[in-house]
């Protein structure tokens, strides 16, 4: 058991699929609720970057604001902030693409 993190550690790493620990003192399900709710960003050498924002489960206020969130956190990430830009669209998983900005 003890080397199950030394053997498998740097593959799940990688994949962003490690374990993490879970204390008593929070509740299970709200640890869950957050993971769920939670984006990773991987910043690579490419130009375009594609990243899930919402479900149809979702109302369209909770859309907005993920999709106004993320964006505002990738606008952080990068050092010339908008400059970095050059367009951003949404994209359904069966519709048009929108241009929303650019």
């Amino acid at each position: 058991m003890r080397q199950i993190p030394k053997l498998l550690g740097p593959i799940l790493s990688k994949i962003g699929k490690f374990p993490v620990a879970i204390t008593h003192q929070e509740p299970l399900a709200k640890r869950i609720e957050g993971i769920k709710q939670s984006i990773k960003f991987q910043l690579k050498k490419v130009l375009t970057i594609n990243i899930a924002v919402a479900n149809v489960g979702l109302t369209d206020e909770q859309i907005r604001q993920n999709i106004s969130t993320s964006i505002n956190f990738l606008v952080s990430l990068l050092k010339k902030g908008w400059q970095n830009y050059k367009t951003i669209y949404i994209k359904t998983t069966m519709g048009k693409s929108l241009k929303i900005y650019g």
